[in-house]
């Protein structure tokens, strides 16, 4: 079990002050694999690993940084595009896996892992992981018990959501003053219903347990963009029912008309690592 926040909070509050900003990367996004690398000075770690662990090594490496050095895995959901590395990072470097009990039983059911190789968080409750915080919380996907996370070092706040259907009120008051945000992108809507896949998947994929679409991305960074945020990632595009550019400008347009030209939008890719934000 991870140990009480409420052990971690003094000692975090001494370091608040020299707190550094965080580095955000996403190693890889898309219905192919999803990962993101988020570290402090003292701390890396990732959000997801779903490539196989040589991939995640290799993509590691690109950005300088060594596998053997992450202290933590925080995974979101049982999907095999959040988890396939897995069971090769805890058996062969004993990296250190989070996860809700939801999360961690239908992983166990699909047998990539034995029990007992699990540090089990309770949603909605905080946990350290060295100097950072981490912070879980619902989001509604087609998953046992799938959640969202914030990272924060200090006042620094990074909030995660990359598979989701709708946007609940406890989705937008966790992402409000975040610096930087991870958010899905998943379909543009026209060019959803006008894909080659069968009507049930279209629907599965825009209901309230889908995923988002570029308009409810938008809509949501409306709703959460504070003075703090600087910059948006757009995760989990889909390869046939989006384009990077329309999901861009939906993005850019929407930041605009909010008067924040001083917010960048990063777009992501299932082959190769986006850039490196600090």
């Amino acid at each position: 079990m991870v140990f009480p926040f409420s052990r971690f909070k003094k000692k975090h509050r001494t370091h608040k002050a020299n707190a550094m900003s965080l580095k955000v990367c996403i190693l890889a996004s898309g219905s192919s694999g999803n990962s993101i690398y988020v570290a402090s000075a003292q701390t890396r770690l990732l959000i997801d690993a779903g490539l196989s662990g040589k991939e995640i090594g290799r993509r590691l490496e690109t950005i300088g940084v060594n596998v053997a050095d992450l202290q933590a895995v925080c995974v979101t959901h049982e999907h095999d595009d959040h988890t396939a590395a897995l069971g090769v990072l805890q058996r062969r470097f004993g990296i250190p896996l989070y996860a809700n009990t939801g999360t961690i039983q239908a992983v166990e059911q699909g047998g990539k892992l034995k029990a007992g190789k699990w540090t089990m968080f309770t949603t909605g409750s905080a946990f350290p992981i060295g100097d950072l915080r981490v912070e879980p919380f619902s989001v509604p996907h087609d998953s046992y018990d799938p959640v969202g996370f914030v990272v924060s070092s200090g006042d620094d706040r990074v909030g995660i959501v990359t598979d989701m259907g709708m946007a609940t009120g406890l989705v937008r008051e966790r992402l409000k003053n975040c610096r930087i945000l991870v958010i899905e992108a998943n379909h543009d809507e026209k060019m959803l219903q006008a894909a080659d896949r069968p009507w049930s998947l279209k629907q599965r994929i825009a209901g309230r347990q889908g995923h988002f679409s570029n308009r409810q991305a938008t809509e949501l960074i409306a709703e959460v963009a504070g003075p703090a945020l600087k910059t948006v990632f757009l995760v989990h595009l889909s390869s046939d029912c989006n384009r990077p550019e329309l999901a861009e400008k939906a993005m850019r347009t929407a930041l605009d008309k909010l008067g924040r030209a001083d917010v960048a939008v990063k777009l992501t890719y299932p082959d190769r690592v986006s850039e490196m934000v600090e």
